[in-house]
């Protein structure tokens, strides 16, 4: 099976173009090829198909074989692999994944995509819809205590559900690991697991932010998380309404109004790592 190893600030999938390639069993593949000793490495697989509401369909696997349904960084990789082979010749288009429609304009240069900025859709704030259990409509600036530490937490769905704390300290020096996964299994108050961010406002226009991502543990940088974590600091009146965000992985670039009725943007790059083939 012919595969891509791609990235977005370090937020790496392997895409298979199933245009081409055929997985039999893609939550056993998700285990096998994301492993990073015995296997390519990887936050999990990405297939690409056609679209059925959509010009192209993304199919998203987390590294311990869950199903995603939605990646911020994947879903730009996934843009960039279309229209650097040919399966496109727009710079405008829409990517679908478990439903859910996203439009994503592409940078290019000499021919090869290097960047895009994509519509996240409507951030979704309704504590039952994120789903996260708590006795307001909304999650915003809620105190919780996990693992024997107290936290404030706002709560956003991009598709996902997100908990993010706002901490004091550099995220670099932050216990993510322990932490994270305690935040991700509790299911009393996230029934359907969360992905947890830890972030520090620098200034109103920068944030410095780690994320434990739900199926997958730390990643170098998650889009939906990145997004969730600007909406939350919006919220909180903690940021203007464009701002930057320092990843382990790089950098992305938020912008929301503020008004829930309208989209997220996110811009960052997208970088083809290198192709091969594997027996599985």
């Amino acid at each position: 099976m012919k595969f891509t190893k791609m990235h977005g600030c370090g937020n790496d999938y392997i895409y298979i173009d199933c245009f081409k390639e055929t997985v039999e069993d893609a939550q056993k593949a998700a285990i096998i090829l994301s492993d990073r000793h015995f296997g390519i490495g990887g936050d999990g697989i990405i297939l690409i198909k056609k679209g059925t509401n959509a010009d192209f369909e993304m199919v998203m696997y987390n590294s311990d074989g869950t199903r995603g349904a939605m990646c911020g960084n994947g879903i730009r990789c996934v843009a960039k692999y279309v229209y650097d082979n040919k399966l496109t010749d727009k710079t405008s288009i829409s990517i679908e994944s478990m439903g859910a429609v996203k439009y994503i304009d592409l940078t290019v240069e000499n021919d090869i995509a290097v960047s895009a900025r994509v519509d996240m859709g409507k951030p979704i704030l309704e504590a039952e819809l994120i789903p996260v259990t708590c006795d307001e409509q909304q999650a915003i600036n809620e105190k919780i205590t996990v693992g024997g530490r107290e936290f404030n937490m706002t709560c956003v769905s991009m598709g996902n559900p997100h908990a993010v704390m706002f901490i004091d300290e550099s995220p670099k020096d932050f216990d993510l690991n322990y932490y994270g996964s305690l935040f991700e299994g509790n299911t009393d108050v996230f029934p359907d697991r969360v992905n947890a961010e830890f972030a520090k406002i620098i200034d109103r226009k920068n944030i410095e932010m780690r994320v434990y991502e739900r199926g997958s543990g730390e990643t170098l940088a998650c889009g939906t998380g990145t997004c969730a974590t600007v909406v939350a600091a919006i919220l909180n009146g903690l940021v203007d309404n464009e701002v930057t965000v320092h990843l382990l992985g790089g950098d992305l670039k938020i912008s929301w109004s503020g008004n829930a009725d309208e989209s997220v943007f996110m811009t960052g790059p997208a970088t083809t790592v290198f192709t091969g083939e594997i027996d599985i």
